[in-house]
């Protein structure tokens, strides 16, 4: 592991045309290598885009492990680039919602695109945040990503076990809670709302939260621009009455929404991950 630290760092220095190719390269060649992995994202794209061809739904896995690749080695310049770089290479559209931060609790939902930790430091430039954090197996590279995504403003990171309550207390102090939605925790604290029409084991977290304290949910949809010429992170408008009395519909909304903005940039969504791991009682494993 601290050889691919060293590499990323090396790697760093070049222009992201240069690095973004690199990676790309690198993930072609993972491709063909993680037979478990390629089975996953197949597996995942046949469930979630039925309509496509096989072929076309290999296109879109191809790509996907091109750009994964790519996001990883460009972790290096979210990590070590300066923060002019940083601001030239990360366009924040329309611009981080400092006032609306400022003015009352906020959840900042952040669903799994491949440069999610793009709109962290988008973030980060402007203001602190707090956040869920799962421990690396890895003691160097945890503490590689902790240093990284940490550099600009000191953040709050909470374990899943803490439960909510100190969430709740960290966006009273005005901290924007940095929520990654989409991923499968198991049945605990979730609901088998439908993905793309799949049933898929769901936090609930983000309507709960967002009903007990009159947080705002934004959403934040980082990808990347065109012609390896840096990242786009959009800021979103507040989700108007939201969540309502109903958890499960709201959790709906949220998946809907999320499949909306992965069909723009397909690819660039976390494929590879077992979104559909746990399963309805009674049902075998997709997998």
């Amino acid at each position: 592991m601290r050889l691919l630290l060293a590499f990323m760092w090396l790697m760093h220095w070049l222009p992201l045309p240069v690095l973004g190719r690199v990676g790309e390269g690198f993930g072609s060649l993972l491709f063909r290598l993680l037979r478990s992995r390629r089975h996953i994202t197949m597996i995942n794209l046949r469930l979630c885009l039925p309509l496509l061809s096989e072929q076309e739904r290999l296109t879109i896995a191809k790509r996907h492990f091109q750009v994964y690749a790519r996001s990883v080695l460009e972790r290096g310049i979210l990590w070590w680039g300066s923060e002019s770089r940083l601001r030239k290479l990360i366009q924040v559209e329309p611009a981080v919602p400092v006032d609306a931060i400022q003015s009352g609790p906020v959840i900042l939902l952040c669903p799994h695109f491949v440069s999610l930790d793009v709109a962290g430091v988008a973030v980060m430039l402007e203001t602190s945040l707090c956040s869920i954090y799962t421990n690396q197996r890895s003691k160097v590279f945890d503490q590689a990503l902790r240093k990284g995504r940490s550099r600009f403003r000191p953040v709050k990171l909470f374990s899943r076990s803490e439960g909510v309550k100190p969430i709740i207390r960290a966006m009273r102090e005005h901290l924007p809670f940095f929520m990654l939605p989409d991923m499968d925790f198991g049945a605990k604290d979730a609901e088998f709302i439908p993905f793309f029409g799949v049933p898929a084991a769901t936090l609930t977290a983000a309507p709960r939260i967002a009903a007990s304290t009159g947080a705002k949910v934004i959403p934040v949809i980082a990808t990347m621009l065109p012609n390896y010429q840096g990242w786009k992170v959009a800021f979103h408008a507040p989700w108007e009455n939201y969540p309502g009395d109903d958890m499960g519909a709201a959790t709906l909304f949220m998946n809907s929404y999320i499949e909306k903005e992965i069909l723009k940039t397909p690819a660039e969504y976390f494929w590879s991950h077992r979104r559909f791991k746990t399963r309805p009682q009674g049902e075998v494993s997709v997998y």
